[in-house]
Order: structure tokens, then C-alpha cells, then sequence
């Protein structure tokens, strides 16, 4: 239930939800699932209650989002969460070279915490084979008290993450392995877990598509942030690709950092 508050600002960036999308991130990729030996590779997105407006180019699926807003007149419908999420894919990627992936869909159409798995052999990676959900309050609530985030920069306009790829089939392994792992973490609030499975996947970002840590139009040294909270909390990683906001896993205060809603339903 959205409060008055929450309702005025609606008005003015829509109901629709946001997303947070935690490790195994970029499997959902056919050009990264093709290579993963050991299929099918998973990712974390947790739906998020839109009760403020997030930045733009910062990998909260602002620009699906802003599709899904004018789709859907500011909120989502009633309906079958898979036909939505392909309905919103097409909306989206409608005559695009580089189609984005279909985690930002599902991230902003599903409720709470899922975990979706990849296999290109499963209509050629495009859309997720499984997705396994948990909407347990408390579950969520835990995930709210240990994830603190810190806004760094929005990724530059003339920004390419794609631009280097080494699609090596046991990074591709491993950053599957983390979506795993981080979704377990969490339904097991094991906070040690799901910082180690967060350190894990920027390590396969960093393998496998450098561009997205590492870039000539980046000026703020992405790595050398990331190892300082890396080293100094349980895990610590970037809301996607150039930046964005960066996710600290850490039971006591992270000074600079706010707080997200679950979205439970």
C-alpha cells in the first residue's frame, strides 16, 4: 500500500518500480550465456518500491523503466508477470542492435527476491529457463538492513561497456555460479555469504568485460573505490556497468550510504 507521500510522488515518476540487480549480472546476455559450461548461469534482481527517483544511467533499469511508464500510464497492470516481461522486451528492444537484457524486465515486473537462471540453449538465452521467487517479508527485511548504498556517478554519455570482451568460459562459469550463491545468501541471511558472492562477480565483470570497471571515459578510479569498501565491509559491488551506485553488505553503518524498500508485492 502506497502512503499519501508516495502517492504524490507517483504523480510525478510513475508507480512503476525500480530494480536492484546483485550478482551473476550480464549472464543474461546470450553473448555471455553461450559460453558458460555449465548452464544454466544465475543473476539476483530484487524488486524495488519507487519511493524516490533514482539516476538515471546508473543500472537501476531507468531506461526500461521509462519505457514501462509511457507503455503502461505509469504503473504496472494486472497480468501474467512472463507475458509482461515480453511485452515490455519487445516495447524496449524494438529494432535495437545491442538488445538490453531481459533481467530489467523481470527485476521491475517481479516482486521481491528471484534469482533467474540462463541457458542459451533455452530460446537462445534471451529470457530466463527458471526464475525462483521469495516474497517472505522477513527475508526482505534482512536483505534491507545489510544492503547499504552509495551513490558514485552516472556512466558517461559516450560510454561503451562492450567494447573489450573475453568471454572465457570459466569466468562465464563462475559469474553464474555468483547469481547462485547471492540468491541462496540471501534466503539464508548469511550476510559473510552474500558479500563473498558480490566480490565474486565483479571479479568475472572485471575478466570478462573490463570496460565495465576500466574505461578512457571514466574518470573516477572504479576499482580502487570498490577494494576500499571490498576490504573494509562483508562485500561490496556496483549497481552496473561505468558505476552507478555501489551496494555495501555490512551490519553496521556505511556513513554516505541510504536505504531500499523491498517490494514485496
Amino acid at each position: 500500500m502506497l502512503t499519501e507521500q508516495q502517492s504524490h510522488l507517483g504523480e510525478v515518476i510513475g508507480a512503476i518500480p525500480y530494480r536492484m540487480a546483485l550478482a551473476g549480472g550480464w549472464i543474461d546476455q546470450p553473448f555471455v550465456s553461450r559460453h558458460n559450461p555449465d548452464p544454466p548461469g544465475s543473476m539476483v534482481v530484487v524488486g524495488l518500491e519507487p519511493n524516490f527517483r533514482y539516476m538515471d544511467r546508473a543500472g537501476m533499469a531507468c531506461g526500461t523503466r521509462e519505457v514501462a511508464v509511457k507503455l503502461w500510464n505509469g504503473a504496472l497492470p494486472a497480468g501474467n508477470p512472463g507475458d509482461l516481461m515480453r511485452t515490455l522486451y519487445d516495447a524496449e528492444n524494438k529494432g535495437k542492435g545491442e538488445p538490453s537484457g531481459s533481467q530489467d524486465m523481470a527485476g521491475l515486473i517481479l516482486p521481491g527476491i528471484n534469482r533467474l537462471d540462463y541457458d542459451f540453449d533455452y530460446e537462445g538465452g534471451y529470457f530466463p529457463a527458471h526464475i525462483e521467487s521469495n516474497t517472505d517479508r522477513a527475508v526482505a527485511s534482512w536483505l534491507e538492513g545489510v544492503i547499504h548504498v552509495i551513490s558514485v556517478a552516472q556512466r558517461p554519455p559516450d560510454y561503451n561497456p562492450l567494447g573489450d570482451k573475453r568471454l572465457n568460459g570459466e569466468w562465464i562459469r563462475r559469474l553464474g555460479r555468483s547469481g547462485k550463491d547471492c540468491y541462496a545468501a540471501i534466503v539464508a541471511k548469511d550476510s559473510t555469504a552474500l558479500g563473498r558472492s558480490m566480490n565474486e562477480c565483479m571479479k568475472c565483470w572485471e575478466a570478462i568485460l573490463p570496460h565495465t570497471v576500466r574505461h578512457p571515459t571514466i574518470a573516477l578510479d572504479l576499482i580502487a573505490l570498490l577494494n576500499y569498501y571490498q576490504s573494509r565491509y562483508e562485500g561490496a559491488m556496483y549497481s552496473g556497468c561505468g558505476g552507478g551506485y555501489l551496494y555495501v553488505v555490512s551490519a553496521e553503518p556505511v556513513p554516505g550510504s541510504f536505504k531500499v524498500t523491498v517490494r514485496c508485492q
